[in-house]
């Protein structure tokens, strides 16, 4: 699990081409962390794939990201960009209530909700646009789009043969809050506003749905304890984790959370033992090959880790950030044998993943091991634009420009990036 969290609001603004709003001369900001998954991005996939195709949308149009935030929250924005909470996603009971919101987001995309909250707010001061827009990174949204998005939302689960209860049950927790101080309230709610109409409308739907009682299939539910286990584990304090995840408790997801403390911890031996008593049973389970390549690797036993991840990859050779991981053990091994693989692993994982800053700086190490400086100096280029760095972007690029052949692919990459850093 990688946390992303040097980013920005205004870093948001800039990557998916809104306006960056500055106010009493200073730039408004407020930094967003963001947590990036392999397992956890798929089992979101997994839950709003069919959601997304009930709602006639493209499902690799639509890019899922997670936000390290406690706060019950999801929302979308700069078109079609989900953004999920990890305090919605850890305080979900089941897989039901995280596809309830998934649909009534989409409702709001399918809706054109937020083109028509653009075209509003033409006109409109930078304080009453930042207010409106970034109300905690959510759009506020009207009663009418928010019952609107409900509507679309049964006929999506519907659609995709889920149950509505779960989006009704989320929607009975948001009234709970209802009564609390504002400051006290959930963004969630704060954003999308809760009506009396919006819960007769879900408590009636599944009066009358065939679907509100058909279960979960296990598998889906399994992954959804798995998934919050391993954002508690990671986010909460190892104490905390190992009371809520007992040692007398041997389900998958406890023993899948005690190593991660124990990880942790430090406790190496014991978080193997337990990520190798898990293999027993699902030895084809390529996140709990990655996982143990992930404990051997914070370790510093590095050469060692290269096993697992290759393992986790015969499963999912599509799996960037896994190639990130092994292409980094594969360096930090320090073997010749090594780095040719590293270098093909890195180059597989740019085609896929190519903005993670850190997959620039490891390439970087791996051309300079090959001695090609031209491609040294583009990557760490790379890795300056993606960060906010302007001047050494531009520096860079100017630098690998002259160094690479002329007229390649590369070259003109590196001319670029020059020009969109003068642009910026």
């Amino acid at each position: 699990m990688k946390f992303c969290k040097k980013q920005k609001v205004t870093r948001l603004l800039a990557v998916f081409g809104f306006t960056l709003i500055t106010l009493l001369g200073h730039t408004s900001a407020k930094a967003i962390s963001f947590i990036r998954d392999t397992e956890i991005e798929n089992t979101i996939r997994v839950y709003s794939a069919p959601i997304f195709e009930a709602a006639g949308l493209n499902v690799s149009d639509i890019q899922i990201h997670i936000v390290n935030d406690p706060a019950l929250n999801a929302f979308v924005a700069a078109g079609q960009h989900l953004f999920i909470n990890t305090g919605l996603l850890m305080r979900a009971g089941h897989a039901g209530q995280v596809i309830g919101v998934i649909a009534h987001e989409t409702g709001h995309i399918s809706g054109g909700h937020l083109i028509r909250l653009h075209e509003n707010l033409r006109g409109s001061t930078a304080k009453t646009i930042l207010t409106t827009l970034f109300g905690g990174v959510a759009a506020n949204y009207s009663r009418s789009m928010e019952q609107a998005a409900d509507q679309a939302a049964t006929s999506f689960l519907e659609e995709a043969g889920f149950s509505g209860r779960g989006l009704a049950e989320f929607l009975g927790t948001l009234a709970k809050q209802e009564a609390m101080l504002t400051g006290n309230q959930d963004i969630y709610l704060r954003s999308h506003p809760l009506t009396r109409d919006r819960i007769k409308f879900m408590n009636d739907h599944v009066a009358k749905s065939a679907l509100s009682d058909k279960p979960l299939p296990v598998d889906i539910q399994h992954a959804h304890d798995r998934m919050r286990a391993k954002l508690k584990a990671f986010i909460n304090p190892p104490s905390r984790t190992l009371r809520e995840y007992r040692a007398n408790d041997s389900s998958f997801s406890a023993r899948y959370a005690r190593a991660i403390a124990y990880k942790k911890m430090y406790k190496i031996e014991k978080s193997i033992a337990l990520i190798d008593g898990l293999l027993a049973v699902a030895p084809n389970d390529p996140f709990l090959h990655e996982l143990k390549g992930d404990i051997l690797q914070d370790a510093g036993r590095v050469a060692e880790s290269v096993k697992p991840y290759k393992k986790a990859l015969e499963f999912l050779p599509w799996a960037a950030l896994i190639r990130v991981s092994l292409g980094q053990s594969q360096l930090e091994a320090k073997d010749p044998a090594l780095a040719d693989e590293a270098l093909d692993n890195l180059l597989e994982a740019v085609r896929y993943e190519p903005e993670i800053p850190l997959l620039w700086r490891l390439l970087a190490t791996a051309y300079a091991r090959e001695n090609d400086q031209g491609n040294v100096m583009l990557a760490l280029a790379e890795e300056a634009l993606l960060t906010g760095r302007k001047t050494e972007a531009l520096e860079r690029a100017a630098r690998a420009a002259k160094m690479l052949p002329e007229g390649s692919a590369s070259q003109r990459r590196a001319q670029d990036i020059q020009s969109t850093a003068k642009n910026k």
